[in-house]
């Protein structure tokens, strides 16, 4: 069925809003500095234009801070709980809550998954997550999927980010979003490239969705997509254990011997390896060059996987003086989240990365957070071993992640869609 002007037009809105909070290049200035002025209420964290991803990078700072032990005001919290819909869905943005959602082009998938998850992490709003998930689940397409709203096709970055949703509430997506006997993996592994002769350097990687009858691969949909495909969101457990190695996605010649998120793992390896520890802008017109929001989305996925070697090389990349990867995400809360989130589950250190505190760096871009029951256990620790050094925490958004990102706008085209 073709796709209604109407309909793209709001995909490629989309876009440029999770542009601005995952940082593909591709982003207009307007909201890719996080400096214009905010008219959302206080407890918003940044200071760039809400209009299109307030929702999200809010969302994304609660998970992060969770990942570290910290506690977003109430403030904050209140803001995030009210942004929901009457129905459970939520929008970007709500200037004025006190107007109705635009239920069928209002409300989007992947602001909703991203609440859910946020809500979720900082605990508390039982009720608001709840909705949230059973907007979801009405919303859910027959394959199994989801597009970015309602009534769209469905496309690997909102099916991976609403995966993530359930899964940060403890629930199988498999089982507690089934629908008429198709799961949530069943649409998102349609969107993965297999062994093939006319596509061997793109084995493993996602596409965002078929385009004229072909699945090109697309960077962006595979970091979100193998996060997902190991049934994670946006939070990532810190590194432990050994380093699993990387396998190429083909390497044991059996298309049949397929494990989807070991398959994108190696695509994704191939891809940094190729470029020297980064990599390239997947948005149509964006100038050539490192994609810094999709490298740290990378370094996430592989962390996710165990790959902590191949995690490593990203996080090197984002590391060094040649990145700018502190003037890329000054300011901007969802950068700073993508990077600490990063940095967390590789086993890096996001206070000192690169010579930047991130912790401290994404602190001031909100409220200044509760003290936590891990401040208070490391102030006691400390007292013990110095006397009483003063210790403090951070608040972090993240991933996409992107969303979704990123985790959300993995590859969008220019007239696809957050």
């Amino acid at each position: 069925m073709a796709t209604s002007f109407a309909v793209l037009a709001r995909r490629g809105a989309a876009a440029l809003a999770t542009a601005a909070v995952l940082g593909a290049a591709a982003a207009p200035a307007a909201f890719a500095d996080g400096t214009s002025p905010s008219p959302a209420a206080p407890g918003l964290y940044g200071t760039g234009d809400p209009k299109f991803d307030g929702v999200f990078r809010q969302s994304l700072a609660f998970v992060a801070q969770h990942a570290v032990g910290v506690s977003p005001t109430a403030q904050a919290v209140d803001w995030l709980a009210g942004q929901q819909c009457a129905d459970g869905g939520f929008a970007g943005f709500r200037a004025d809550k006190g107007t109705p959602c635009d239920a069928k082009a209002g409300e989007f998938t992947d602001a909703t998954a991203a609440a859910v998850q946020g809500l979720a992490a900082v605990g508390g709003r039982a009720q608001v997550v709840t909705k949230g998930l059973d907007w979801l689940k009405a919303h859910q397409n027959a394959d199994g999927g989801w597009g970015m709203g309602p009534g769209n096709p469905s496309d690997a970055n909102s099916t991976a980010i609403a995966i993530g949703a359930f899964a940060a509430v403890g629930q199988d997506p498999a089982k507690a979003a089934a629908k008429d006997g198709k799961t949530p993996y069943d649409a998102l592994l349609s969107f993965q490239i297999r062994c093939q002769e006319k596509k061997e350097d793109q084995a493993g990687a996602f596409g965002y969705m078929p385009q004229n009858g072909e699945l090109p691969a697309n960077d962006l949909a595979s970091t979100a997509a193998a996060t997902a495909a190991l049934g994670k969101g946006f939070l990532v457990p810190a590194a432990k254990g050994a380093d699993k190695p990387v396998k190429p996605a083909c390497g044991d010649g059996d298309a049949n011997q397929w494990n989807a998120a070991d398959a994108v793992a190696g695509y994704l390896t191939k891809k940094l390896d190729a470029n020297g520890g980064f990599l390239k802008s997947s948005m149509p017109g964006a100038p050539e060059g490192p994609d810094t929001g999709a490298t740290a989305d990378a370094a996430l996925a592989l962390a996710a996987g165990g790959h902590l070697e191949a995690a490593g090389k990203p996080l090197k990349w984002l590391e060094s003086a040649d990145s700018k990867t502190a003037e890329w995400a000054k300011g901007n809360p969802g950068r700073l989240a993508k990077l600490v989130l990063a940095a967390h589950a590789a086993g890096a250190d996001p206070r000192s990365f690169g010579g930047t505190d991130l912790v401290a760096a994404l602190n001031e871009t909100g409220p200044k957070p509760e003290p936590s029951s891990s401040a208070s256990a490391e102030k006691k620790d400390e007292k013990k071993k110095d006397g009483g050094s003063n210790t403090w925490l951070y608040v972090a958004v993240f991933f996409v992640a992107s969303v979704g990102a990123g985790f959300l706008i993995s590859g969008r085209k220019k007239k696809n869609q957050p």
